[in-house]
């Protein structure tokens, strides 16, 4: 998008309020544009490289938003969470307010990578269990990882509503309760299924990768729990996600 728009569209299009919102922000001197205080709402801006100042926060315009977040305990992926609070929360408010949503969904107890977008093609893509995108978890489990319990996870384990066993594409032992697994079917709960099919149980569950994206390595090196970074879409390009 190259196209000038009114400075009140380019703000509303970003989630800084309704067009009317965004006009009384400029009005009210509370907006900058590449460093320059803004007085005029309806003066035309090339959103290409822009960067909007809202209260003292820049923010880089961008055409879709790419997010990872570290994902604590005790928050749901959901608009309206039902026992906690929602992820949506650790966002600041004009993300939410243009339609960022989870890709795919994390337990409330889970933590680890969750990624985010207002793309909904992409999220479609990332979260549906047609496309395979493989997903790695470290777990704890409540009684010792033994060989049995890798050989099952490995070789495959039926689980209630199943007609097929389902098999961990890879799956190692980290220590005597800890392993790291990698699926890619989706299912509901399918890990702490599995490892519940597989005769022991899972007393905590960390997701650190979905796809090429895992938290440690590149730009999501350093990513504290609680916190999110954007991803550049030249990221995404290189890991497959959006095309070239």
């Amino acid at each position: 998008m190259n196209k000038p728009l009114p400075l009140e569209r380019l703000l509303q299009s970003q989630g800084f309020g309704s067009r009317k919102a965004a006009r009384a922000l400029v009005q009210q001197a509370r907006v900058a544009v590449n460093g320059v205080t803004a007085c005029d709402p309806d003066a035309r801006i090339s959103p290409e490289g822009c960067v909007l100042t809202v209260d003292g926060a820049d923010w880089p315009w961008r055409a879709q938003l790419y997010l990872a977040l570290h994902k604590p305990a005790g928050v749901e992926c959901s608009r309206s969470p039902q026992h906690h609070v929602s992820v949506l929360s650790l966002l600041p408010a004009h993300f939410i307010e243009r339609g960022v949503q989870p890709v795919g969904r994390l337990d409330a107890d889970t933590t680890g990578l969750l990624l985010l977008t207002d793309n909904g093609a992409l999220n479609h893509t990332l979260a549906s269990p047609r496309r395979h995108v493989p997903k790695t978890y470290v777990v704890t489990t409540k009684h010792a990882v033994d060989d049995a319990l890798i050989t099952a996870l490995a070789s495959g384990v039926l689980l209630h509503d199943e007609t097929e066993p389902l098999a961990a594409s890879d799956v190692r032992p980290l220590g005597s309760h800890t392993l790291e697994m990698t699926i890619s079917q989706g299912k509901y709960h399918q890990v702490k299924r599995m490892v519940a099919a597989a005769g022991n149980r899972v007393e905590a569950l960390h997701r650190i990768a979905m796809g090429a994206a895992r938290l440690g390595e590149g730009v999501l090196a350093d990513l504290p729990e609680g916190s999110w970074r954007e991803i550049p879409e030249a990221q995404l390009r290189t890991w497959g996600w959006l095309g070239h």
